[in-house]
């Protein structure tokens, strides 16, 4: 799917240096794929302290090649 945008040639070429990428479409998927990254953890983070624990689970039996 070509798509056009305008993004900021000196933000463009910051991307270009600080990914090490060779291509400005390299760099943008790039950075798409780690902004997409960072807000999936972010989403789990906030899941810290909601989550019920069960403390009879035994994590090593669940292990075990029986």
């Amino acid at each position: 799917m070509a798509t056009n945008l305008s993004i900021d040639p000196k933000l463009i070429e910051r991307a270009l240096e600080v990914s090490g990428e060779r291509t400005k479409k390299a760099a943008v998927t790039k950075a798409l794929e780690e902004f997409i990254a960072r807000r999936r953890q972010k989403r789990l983070l906030e899941l810290m302290g909601k989550l019920e624990w069960d403390t009879s689970f035994d994590y090593k039996a669940e292990r075990s090649r029986q």
